[in-house]
């Protein structure tokens, strides 16, 4: 059997702990684990070689972690990204230095889930037209009881494409099923065999009538929604994306919902975060655009969630078990 090594730790750093969202979560098993603890509600790159010096453990979010900031902190031992994606840490050089480096997965795939669900049917039923229609008074002088200003559209019986089906993706599926929609998933978009069960990427982009991406950013995604793959939807299609924003051309998009190529879009996610004021999604004249400043991560369940996930990686570390590791 082979033994476990405990490890010490006596102090760390929460880097960015605004961003785990207002004070409803109970911190007080993570700050259990350890004898000392820092706290800081954000953490500009001028100020982290001071906030980090000394201590054995790094919570950080997005606060960049590089390779001179863990060579000057001989020290350190474990960093923890209180997020999934760990592109802000240098792992190269985590490694180099022997530095482990754990991440948080699957902590809230029901939130992420019901969010991708809130875009569609908000898409589907034009219901922020409709709200602003009924608060300006538009409704007010309907000649009769309703108005039928947008077109409404139902889900039941429409093909809902899926790219990645991890955990997010499964459960946007299962959604989808409940509403009667027929789920397409899709291979990866540069398979050049199809598995089982799975449908071509450029049969889902022509079939679906919406379109969800649930897949990672990487070399192969990048700007996998672009003018070419964007063309080949249907006019009448919605595409939703809670994943990451550089999956999409966003110049490209902001033409296709211009030109009427795509029915409608709706992101919780752009490549820039936060976006510039110059953002080519958000200008004002793109119709039937839905952006919401990526918050499909951030019921208190979920969040909750993180912290706990996180907190039973420092105490697993500190067993000699580490897991979650990258």
């Amino acid at each position: 059997m082979s033994s476990t090594v405990k490890q010490a730790l006596n102090s760390g750093v929460i880097l960015d702990t605004a961003s785990l969202g207002p004070k409803d979560l109970n911190l007080e098993p993570l700050l259990s684990t350890l004898p000392a603890w820092q706290m800081h509600a954000a953490s500009a790159p001028d100020q982290v070689p001071a906030r980090i010096a000394g201590h054995d453990l790094i919570v950080t979010n997005k606060v960049v972690i590089d390779a001179e900031l863990m060579a000057a902190n001989p020290q350190l031992k474990l960093i923890c990204v209180a997020a999934t994606g760990t592109n802000n840490v240098d792992l190269q050089a985590a490694k180099a230095q022997g530095i482990t480096v754990c991440n948080v997965v699957n902590y809230g795939p029901n939130s992420v889930a019901q969010h991708a669900l809130m875009l569609m049917l908000n898409l589907a039923t034009n219901a922020q037209r409709y709200r602003t229609s009924a608060n300006n008074g538009e409704w007010s002088k309907s000649p009769f009881f309703c108005l039928l200003d947008y077109p409404i559209v139902e889900l039941a019986g429409k093909n809902l494409g899926i790219v990645g089906y991890g955990v997010l993706g499964q459960q946007v599926a299962q959604l989808g099923r409940a509403l009667g929609m027929n789920v397409l998933i899709s291979a990866r978009p540069n398979a050049t065999e199809v598995p089982s069960g799975r449908v071509s990427f450029a049969q889902v982009l022509a079939q679906s009538d919406v379109l969800s991406l649930h897949c990672p950013l990487t070399a192969s995604t990048e700007k996998m929604m672009n003018s070419q793959t964007l063309a080949h939807m249907k006019p009448s299609a919605f595409l939703i994306n809670c994943a990451r924003g550089g999956l999409i051309d966003e110049p490209a998009l902001a033409l296709a919902l211009r030109a009427g190529q795509l029915a409608g879009a709706g992101l919780d996610v752009l490549s820039q975060e936060p976006p510039p004021a110059n953002h080519p999604l958000l200008a004002e004249d793109i119709p039937n655009l839905i952006l919401t400043p990526h918050t499909a991560w951030a019921s208190r369940e979920a969040r909750q969630n993180l912290v706990d996930i996180m907190t039973d990686n420092i105490a697993n570390f500190i067993a000699g078990r580490p897991q979650n590791c990258v």
